[in-house]
């Protein structure tokens, strides 16, 4: 079984949510776990399109507290390393989908491609040598799953 793992930032808009929620289906619709930050933005819509789609999510929360993760985080593990459960995220992934983004996400995946995983894009926040680049959602789960 394979870990996916979605990064992307803590807020954003209807048209990246919308991209996110379909990653998060498709995740689900392949068999693959899902991995990601487990709270706002970009986690939020990726976990609830995979749990609309009968998947499982593992959400690697920042801080102390289960109730951080968003609701539609299926198993919620606390770590109380701030930004730096980012390097876990990457850990637990198998490969990454990068969804737009900020800083955060940009550490993501630099650590990502530092450890020689896969980093699949949907409009990056910044344009990195050995990203994977995808132009739906499909082809992006597709793509990391290789």
């Amino acid at each position: 079984m394979a870990y996916i793992g979605v990064i992307g930032s803590g807020s954003c808009g209807a048209e990246i949510g919308l991209l996110a929620y379909q990653v998060g289906e498709e995740i689900a619709r392949r068999g693959a776990v899902l991995v990601c930050g487990g709270k706002g933005g970009v986690m939020e819509y990726v976990c609830r399109g995979n749990a609309d789609a009968g998947g499982v999510s593992l959400g690697i929360l920042p801080g102390l507290q289960r109730s951080e993760a968003n609701p539609h985080v299926t198993y919620a593990l606390t770590t109380g390393l701030g930004e730096l459960r980012n390097f876990l995220v990457v850990r637990c992934s198998d490969a990454l989908i990068s969804v737009a983004g900020e800083y955060g996400t940009l550490s993501e995946m630099a650590i990502a491609l530092k450890e020689g995983k896969r980093v699949v894009a949907l409009h990056p926040p910044y344009p990195l040598a050995g990203l994977v680049m995808a132009a739906t959602a499909g082809e992006a789960v597709d793509k990391a799953l290789f």
